[in-house]
């Protein structure tokens, strides 16, 4: 089942897009502590040569007149992870997403998986039942919460090495840069429901998810790397992210399995 704004993406909003479907067994439901999507703004032909025909950069001009792509590292600390299939027993992980904002060959936005990074030997599951690309990282999340939050993670891995580093200002996130108002920005950066990838072999899958509005907060990044995007050659070593968004807790729903794309 795919999630689509209900209006035209022009008209949209994040409330209409948000109509909550029908779990079944395959899906699975987790709490997801300290959230954060770490966005960078990027070069849409570096961003469209690593997408499959048909997808393409969702563009957007900067206030500054440029025209640019945003790719987002989401990691979060999986606190309560629980498929549908085994409901009475929780697991816990740390997860990291690495993807890029695009446009479906239906015209549709989404966001495109470059791959994804799991805390757990749980990992084995969708690398080779489902051949989707996710990766073994070891993870550390350190983050306080309150009237000043500190947001701090690291991965280690041979893919998906990271880190943040990042003071909270408890200002909600509101009209970013690339946007027209507030609510445009929440269902294009925080809210994308569908997502594709390539899976080992080269077949493109999707999946979607399923949440309440989100309630993120700006942060002021101190350091923030991750070596995904500098490998893929989308972002330097030393650039500074378009946005960095955080929140204390979330709930979310995975629909699974992850099916062929048509």
């Amino acid at each position: 089942m795919e999630l689509r704004p209900a209006a035209p993406d022009g008209d949209a909003s994040v409330t209409s897009a948000l109509a909550r479907p029908r779990a079944t067994l395959f899906d699975a439901r987790s709490r997801l502590r300290d959230f954060a999507i770490v966005t960078y703004a990027v070069e849409p032909d570096a961003l469209a040569r690593l997408l499959p025909r048909g997808y393409e950069p969702d563009v957007f001009t900067l206030d500054c007149g440029s025209r640019r792509a945003f790719v987002s590292a989401v990691p979060f600390y999986n606190a309560d992870f629980r498929p549908g299939f085994f409901p009475f027993f929780g697991f816990a992980f740390g997860q990291t997403n690495y993807r890029a904002y695009i446009r479906t060959p239906a015209g549709r936005r989404a966001v495109w998986f470059f791959g994804t990074t799991l805390a757990s030997l749980f990992v084995v599951v969708p690398r080779v039942v489902w051949r989707l690309p996710w990766h073994h990282a070891r993870m550390q999340f350190a983050c306080t919460w309150g009237a000043r939050p500190r947001y701090v993670h690291h991965a280690h891995a041979a893919w998906g090495e990271a880190a943040l580093d990042a003071d909270g200002t408890g200002e909600p996130t509101g009209r970013l840069e690339g946007f027209a108002h507030a609510e445009e920005t929440a269902l294009v950066l925080t809210h994308p429901l569908d997502g594709f990838l390539r899976r080992h072999g080269g077949s493109v899958a999707t999946y979607s998810v399923w949440h309440e509005r989100l309630a993120l907060t700006r942060a002021h990044p101190k350091r923030a790397r991750f070596r995904v995007f500098e490998a893929l050659g989308l972002v330097a070593h030393d650039a500074a992210p378009h946005s960095v968004l955080i929140q204390e807790s979330t709930e979310f729903l995975i629909l699974l399995p992850p099916r062929t794309a048509r």
